[in-house]
């Protein structure tokens, strides 16, 4: 039987995506054992990353700085825009490294159930963005969900009015998936894919 302060450490574990209480316990003892190697690091890294955290006020997406190193790269091009549903996304499409755009967070999806509506999302940050010119293509990577794609043809619609090139991501993304779980090789064939948004 651990103590009071291990067990709550591995219940906090727990509640990560992906770590269950058996996989936080193992994960737990692992830093345990390795204080100098593992743990100490783990704390320092949290520490530094939970006083310098904020949300890019140009994109939304999470960095230690703002405007995010994404948003201040000058490699980028600036006149494609990306819109992705989460951060998570935002991440797992830049990893495949074959976006040279920028992005726009929205901060989830429109759910008629879950009653998130466009004034819930940042979708007027990305009228403001598209009606500030420069922007020539504006990708919709919506997650290929019911809620995802109406969100899409919502933002298709709100951008019809602007003198830009809207795609979407092609639909051998499977129904139901999320883009954070797919393989690179799945999001890289479906950025090459993208076609225009009827």
């Amino acid at each position: 039987m651990a103590s009071q302060e291990i067990e709550a450490l591995a219940g906090a574990l727990a509640r990560l995506p992906g770590l269950g209480p058996r996989s936080a316990r193992r994960a737990v003892l692992h830093l345990m054992k390795r204080r100098e190697a593992a743990l100490q690091p783990l704390l320092s890294a949290l520490q530094t990353v939970s006083e310098r955290l904020s949300t890019c006020s140009t994109c939304g997406n999470v960095d230690t700085s703002d405007p995010c190193a994404i948003c201040r790269d000058p490699r980028r091009d600036e006149r494609s825009l990306c819109v992705v549903e989460e951060v998570s996304d935002l991440w797992a499409l830049d990893r495949s490294r074959l976006f040279p755009g920028k992005y726009h967070v929205l901060g989830g999806r429109l759910s008629a159930l879950e009653g998130v509506r466009p004034e819930n999302l940042h979708v007027e940050s990305l009228i403001q963005r598209v009606a500030a010119g420069g922007i020539d293509e504006v990708v919709l990577a919506m997650n290929a969900t019911l809620e995802g794609q109406t969100t899409a043809h919502y933002l298709a619609e709100r951008l019809e009015k602007f003198p830009v090139r809207l795609t979407q991501l092609a639909h051998g993304l499977p129904v139901g998936g999320e883009l954070d779980y797919l393989d690179e090789g799945t999001l890289a064939q479906a950025l090459r894919a993208r076609r225009p948004v009827a």
